[in-house]
């Protein structure tokens, strides 16, 4: 029997994800389950950076970080461009969003790139990976200083200070376990290059975990409870925009400053996407009660609009490399 064409259309990681959404608003995980997962999402991040530390030559890691071209377009889409969108959002009548939701868009726009998810899906596409790690790695440093800072000025808001807890969750949970497979990729590098599924499976098995805990998390704390269907579409309607301009500019942008594919793909995957993982925390610590709950809802929306659509492009993008010689 023939397939029907949106079942070939939609990819295996997307069908995932997409039902891995499903069951975390139908099936909230109790308080005890969720810290027990949010300790094996932990652990399943910790170990994809090691496997990506130890697979990755050196070389490929201090060529990363010497492209400056690629760094500073992954900083200043994040922290340049992406803020302008959220200000022309502000623009937008109440009747189309309401103030609170386009107080969070706002909130989004000054995040830094989210980590794992934008490392992976560069992974998936066969773009630049140390690129797209150490861009998005940088970014997140710098995000613990710069997002308070923007959302002061862009946002008015007062008191809080610096999450101390990000700094250390990047520190112990990226830049270590990463650097400690650098530090054995000499022995086991070439393992890990010839079965390269371990890796992929870790990819997604830690994509569909944030997802899952995400979304789990939100709907246990009654998130979604005042969300009419009306303002959550009109609020996917927005952030879709918001995403589709973000791709388009840094995937063309990526071909005016000259950048080959793996970057342009490393730029695409870092500076269309925000993080959830920082930005959450980070909004309880920046804003009264209230307030955070109010920006919360714009930022899950986007996470988990950011991760289907870039799983399309990067399976596509995949398919569209060209063979190594």
């Amino acid at each position: 029997m023939r397939t029907p064409t949106w079942l070939r259309w939609l990819d295996p990681l997307t069908a995932m994800i997409l039902g891995v959404l499903v069951l975390a608003l139908v099936v909230p995980v109790p308080d005890g389950v969720g810290a027990g997962l949010d300790t094996v999402r932990t652990g399943a991040i910790v170990l994809l950076f090691f496997l990506y530390g130890a697979r990755m030559p050196t070389r490929e890691v201090v060529d990363g970080l010497r492209r400056f071209r690629l760094q500073g377009s992954m900083l200043a889409a994040t922290y340049l461009v992406f803020p302008v969108l959220g200000l022309a959002v502000q623009l937008l009548p109440d009747a189309v969003l309401d103030p609170d939701l386009r107080r969070g868009l706002l909130y989004l726009s000054v995040l830094p790139s989210t980590v794992q998810s934008s490392v992976v899906m560069t992974s998936i596409a066969r773009g630049n990976v140390a690129g797209a790690i150490t861009g998005a790695t940088i970014s997140n440093v710098l995000g613990v200083l710069l997002t308070p800072l923007l959302v002061a000025v862009l946002l008015g808001a007062t008191g809080g200070g610096l999450d101390g807890s990000a700094v250390s969750g990047i520190l112990v949970q990226l830049l270590l376990p990463f650097v400690v497979g650098q530090c054995v990729q000499p022995w086991i590098g070439g393992w890990l290059r010839r079965h390269g599924r371990l890796t992929k499976v870790t990819d997604r098995a830690t994509i569909l975990l944030v997802v899952f805990t995400a979304v789990s998390e939100a709907q246990s704390e009654g998130a979604w409870d005042d969300l009419t269907v009306g303002t959550f579409v009109a609020l996917l309607v927005v952030c879709g925009v918001v995403l589709a301009v973000m791709l388009a500019l840094t995937w063309w942008g990526g071909a005016r400053l000259g950048l080959d594919r793996g970057d342009r793909i490393a730029l695409l995957m870092c500076g269309s996407k925000k993080s959830a993982a920082t930005g959450l925390p980070m909004a309880a610590v920046l804003f009264a009660p209230a307030v955070a709950a109010s920006v919360a809802l714009p930022v899950i929306a986007f996470h988990q609009l950011q991760i289907v659509v870039c799983a399309v492009l990067a399976r596509r993008l995949a398919g569209a490399a060209p063979d190594p010689a």
